[in-house]
């Protein structure tokens, strides 16, 4: 099993990374803050206007280590990674499936079941917490889930499917503040709102899906996948078309649970986020770190992977989901089996 290796979140505005031998050194107006071996890590992600060294992209592009620049906000600038691995048959393979309209249906569709199932396993265990009207809500949301997760397996189509999920992910968050146990009417969101996220919730929300995409385009790559040609999602320059595909059944499990728990538990709240003039909310950067480090522990966690029937780190589900998938497009598996949470 491939180990799980740490995560560099670089958040303070203006840092400088830098090559120290086989470390990676952080500084900040001169100050080194941290130093860390670079055989740790598994990638590095850059908030804001933060930088690196040549030597430094040289050392991670040889070690392995991903890049990452994002906006203040999350949003994917650029990644800088070293040579590919896995072998041409393989993204031979990913590309001609993505052509075969059949074929692309196909792994859409478990990727879309991967995530409706989950998101139902998410309610129905906030239903079991919760008392009155609100239990009702969450069972009957999941009830509806239910049904979306038949009409996956009927549709015909992409634009079909594509429906199913729009529809499945409205229900589910319309439902979603009766999983928060706190009685603040800033903690509260009406349906999904992103780009910009318009409340504390959506904001939180987005920040880790952040984080979700950078883990899974990793995993994607280490198995000789490109994470740009997916099926679910349209082909655009600069859209990891397939990290956003098997992120999917993960958004429920991973980001959403961490949500969850760092509002309920109090480790986030209101004032922890900043409104912008158009009326975009984000979260401030102490906040963030609160954040990474949820984010952080949550990997470590082990869950019971069904399909192995063994316990796997939560931060490997990527990776075994996207060997799962690169065995499939090679004809090894007769579909690809999505992560099914318990």
């Amino acid at each position: 099993m491939k180990p799980l290796l740490n995560t560099l979140f670089v958040t303070t505005p203006n840092a400088y990374l830098a090559k120290d031998g086989e470390t990676v050194v952080v500084r900040v107006e001169q100050e080194i803050r941290l130093r860390v071996p670079v055989h740790t890590l598994s990638g590095i992600v850059c908030f804001g206007p933060v930088t690196c060294s040549p030597f430094l992209l040289g050392l991670c592009a040889e070690r392995g280590v991903q890049i990452s620049f994002l906006t203040e906000t999350g949003r994917f600038l650029a990644g800088v990674r070293g040579p590919v691995s896995g072998n041409v048959l393989l993204r031979r393979a990913q590309y001609r499936a993505a052509d075969d309209e059949r074929r692309r249906l196909e792994m859409a569709r478990h990727f879309v079941a991967g995530k409706i199932a989950n998101a139902r396993t998410v309610l129905l265990r906030g239903a079991r917490e919760t008392e009155g009207p609100a239990s009702k809500d969450l069972e009957s949301a999941a009830g509806a889930l239910a049904s979306s997760l038949e009409e996956a397996g009927r549709v015909s189509s992409l634009d079909a499917l594509r429906g199913v999920e729009g529809e499945a992910a409205r229900r589910y968050f319309g439902v979603f503040s009766h999983l928060l146990r706190v009685n603040d009417p800033e903690l509260r969101m009406d349906g999904r709102s992103r780009r910009p996220p318009l409340d504390p919730v959506n904001a939180l929300l987005s920040f880790l899906y952040t984080l979700l995409v950078h883990d899974v385009r990793g995993a994607l790559e280490s198995v000789g996948l490109d994470p740009a040609v997916g099926y679910l999602h349209e082909d655009r320059p600069g859209r990891p078309g397939l990290a956003l595909d098997l992120m999917e059944e993960f958004r429920p499990v991973l980001a959403d649970r961490v949500a969850l728990t760092l509002i309920n538990r109090r480790q986030i709240r209101p004032g922890d986020f900043r409104k912008l003039e158009n009326g975009a909310v984000l979260l401030k950067e102490e906040s963030r770190k609160t954040v990474l480090q949820a984010w952080q522990q949550r990997k470590q966690e082990e869950v019971l992977h069904p399909l192995l029937g063994e316990r796997v780190a939560a931060g490997l589900l990527p990776h075994v989901q996207a060997m799962f998938a690169a065995r499939c497009l090679r004809g090894e598996l007769p579909a690809y089996p999505p992560f099914l949470w318990k």
